[in-house]
């Protein structure tokens, strides 16, 4: 799994889930799968598309934690928007509830998944 920390103008963009049931409301960094084939930044830059309708650049690895819902970890990387200013650069909760950029001290007001909230502390940082 991989998972983009977004950051713009002093923000992260988090996703609110909207399935499966079990983890629905919940709210997490965008990312998902690795398929056959791509590499990680391929796949963290597909699902960007995939979720979002936007392209991220890829940047610093920020670290690994264990998927609590499968096999393997879930892998971040810090991650910008490769054209923000035009009208596809910005993000749209295409199969998420809600999308929210969140300041360093908004970190802690939404339920993220358990996976995604111990990221909070190597995210922080690039919130300054």
């Amino acid at each position: 799994m991989v998972a983009a920390a977004i950051v713009q103008d002093g923000k992260v963009l988090a996703a609110q889930r909207s399935t499966p049931p079990a983890l629905a409301g919940l709210w997490e960094f965008p990312g998902g799968k690795v398929e056959p084939g791509e590499s990680e930044l391929e796949a963290l830059v597909r699902e960007c598309q995939e979720e979002l309708g936007v392209t991220v650049a890829p940047g610093e690895f920020l670290g690994e934690v264990p998927n609590p819902y499968g096999s393997g970890g879930v892998r971040l990387w810090a991650a910008v928007l490769s054209d923000p200013e035009s009208a596809q650069g910005q993000p749209t909760a295409l199969e998420h509830r809600e999308l929210r950029w969140l300041g360093s001290s908004e970190l802690t007001e939404v339920n993220w998944l358990p996976g995604n909230r111990q990221f909070e502390d190597v995210v922080r940082p690039l919130l300054a």
